[in-house]
């Protein structure tokens, strides 16, 4: 039963997604194509507007100590600042004292990028499109680490009673977030209304540079900078903030051709036919001419996974 259920869950969430191949890395979340409300009415800066993004990928959660510390031994990288302090270094606790560089090379070195300032706010904005705080419009202290109330970072995973409709954790607190984006305060009322790819430049602010943007306040930030179209910044080679600085990643959907897609999914029910017929070679034949047309699609990888071990279970009792 347990089988049925993962392969029924994989077909709905392929069918909801049209030409679009699926496929998740481990905890990261599928945000949908859809239309949403990017601004509010807080700040000058952040004039309402509508957007429309493609399909894409975002971690479920921000980049933890443990992570970090996994890119650092692969890459050589060099430790951020306040990697020792002990009230923010627990493998749990996100990496904290990271400009925009740091960031941007983790998420390639993950297989990712930094999402757009667009793609941070629907994220954070949820399933409903238009939230000022990613569980509804109220503030409530008990969903969100900010202001100096606990006074220090809390793990990834905290505050689960403010996670957003799309299972988002610490989209508003804990520590900001960068973007890809550069910060420009006129942008919202000039961007375009499909898959905005942010300024061209950012706004010298106080003669220090160009900026790029942050998103989601922080533990030590005021309540003010939790709202979901909070837009702060700063110099992209500057941790000046850094032990409220973090990050998450995000990742493009691969697009798949609707033929491709249909002679993937001819495959896959000719495996699921063959599974329930117990011929094992003929499922894995099929299994992989489905996986040959949708390598990432992640119901296929399950499926193959499911005749995988039936094999091996099999082979056990001969």
């Amino acid at each position: 039963m347990r089988s049925y259920r993962v392969l029924q869950v994989g077909l709905g969430v392929a069918l909801m997604a049209g030409s679009i191949s699926v496929a998740t890395a481990a905890d990261m979340v599928l945000i949908p194509k859809g239309e949403f409300t990017m601004g509010s009415n807080e700040h000058s800066d952040e004039a309402k507007h509508q957007v429309v993004l493609d399909a894409y990928l975002i971690d479920k959660f921000e980049a933890s100590n443990a992570r970090y510390k996994e890119f650092m031994k692969a890459s050589g990288h060099p430790a951020p600042a306040y990697w020792d302090d002990p009230r923010l270094s627990k493998a749990n606790q996100p990496v904290v004292g990271v400009d925009w560089r740091d960031a941007s090379e983790f998420c390639k070195w993950d297989g990712k990028r930094l999402p757009t300032e667009a793609e941070w706010e629907r994220a954070a904005k949820g399933p409903e499109g238009d939230n000022h705080y990613p569980w509804g419009h109220a503030l409530d202290p008990t969903k969100a680490n900010y202001g100096q109330n606990i006074g220090r970072t809390t793990p990834v995973d905290s505050y689960p009673e403010g996670v957003n409709g799309y299972g988002l954790y610490n989209m508003a607190g804990n520590v900001f977030e960068w973007v890809q984006d550069w910060y420009d305060l006129k942008y919202y009322k000039e961007s375009p209304a499909l898959n905005p790819p942010g300024a061209e430049k950012g706004y010298n602010f106080a003669n220090q540079g160009p900026v790029r943007v942050l998103r989601g306040g922080s533990w030590l930030a005021p309540a003010t900078s939790l709202h979901t179209s909070h837009r702060f910044w700063n110099q992209p080679e500057n941790n000046s903030y850094g032990v409220g600085l973090g990050f998450r990643c995000a990742k493009s959907v691969q697009k798949v051709s609707d033929e491709t897609m249909q002679a993937g999914r001819d495959a896959f029910i000719q495996a699921l036919v063959a599974m329930g017929a117990e011929k094992n070679a003929d499922a894995m034949a099929a299994i992989e001419k489905a996986l040959a047309a949708e390598p990432d699609n992640q119901e296929y990888q399950a499926t193959r996974d499911l005749i995988k071990n039936t094999v091996k279970k099999t082979m056990q009792k001969d």
